[in-house]
């Protein structure tokens, strides 16, 4: 089966359990939340297995996040994230391990703020008064469109690198195609639904499609890094959990922040 039959494959088949579950929010949500941080981060350690994270830590502070942020929001995420730092000090401390204590922890740390906060920040907007279900599907469809778009005219027109020393198949043409499609998404979704005017329903589209970029890049820059291609290859042609959520892990701080900011 080819990379392109194969994403379209598990597209067809994962999208409509992830929106049904994002519609229903609370608990569903959280469940498949967990699920995918837990899996990004087993993948995320797997790559960076060199650097003796202590995974424990990570898994039991990715849950604290997500938990606070379900039950309390941005308040006790916060503290559930910070529990990350005592949790790896204590391990680390029983640990058999010859590695830094400053790489180690560092590198289970960073995969809780990333992760597990991105994930977090998804709950959040969902749980936003009045217009929570409307946003998240707005930021999901605009990250979704964005990526697509940019796949697409990168591999037909695409011919200026963006990010060579990071990800040498991506283009400009793509990231500005993305771009374009990212803000018109998230125009036509909020339009007309008193939410967001319409300036500020541009400046969120563009929000998005600039955070989703700079995630898309960020995972790439630790993958080479790392020196692997895909953090692994559970979703076919897609690759891995990480590779398929990482935009939206730098998007949905970024969609959180300017709502609150706006709204």
């Amino acid at each position: 089966m080819n990379q392109f039959l194969s994403r379209v494959l598990v597209t067809i088949v994962a999208l409509p359990l992830v929106l049904w579950l994002v519609y229903l929010g609370g608990w569903p949500l959280f469940g498949l939340a967990l699920v995918a941080a837990l899996i990004a981060l087993h993948e995320l350690y797997v790559m960076a297995r060199g650097l003796r994270p202590l995974v424990l830590a990570g898994y039991a502070g990715a849950l604290a996040t997500l938990l606070g942020a379900h039950l309390g929001g941005s308040t006790w995420m916060v503290g559930g994230f910070l529990l990350t730092l005592l949790l790896a000090f204590l391990l680390y401390g029983i640990a058999d391990t010859r590695q830094s204590g400053t790489i180690t922890m560092g590198s289970t740390v960073l995969g809780v703020a990333w992760i597990g906060l991105g994930l977090a920040h998804l709950l959040l907007l969902r749980d936003l008064p009045e217009h929570g279900r409307l946003a998240i599907f707005t930021v999901l469809l605009a990250v979704f469109a964005d990526d697509t778009a940019a796949y697409f005219v990168g591999r037909l027109v695409g011919r200026h690198k963006l990010a060579p020393a990071l990800s040498p198949a991506k283009t400009w043409e793509g990231f500005l195609a993305g771009t374009a499609v990212a803000v018109a998404v998230v125009f036509f979704a909020l339009y007309d639904q008193d939410f967001l005017t319409i300036p500020e329903s541009l400046a969120l589209g563009l929000a998005v499609a600039l955070a989703g970029a700079a995630g898309d890049l960020f995972e790439s820059a630790l993958k080479r890094d790392l020196q692997v291609k895909d953090s692994g290859r559970l979703l076919g042609g897609h690759g891995g959990m990480l590779d398929r959520i990482d935009a939206h892990l730098f998007a949905a701080v970024a969609a959180f922040y300017v709502v609150i900011a706006l709204a």
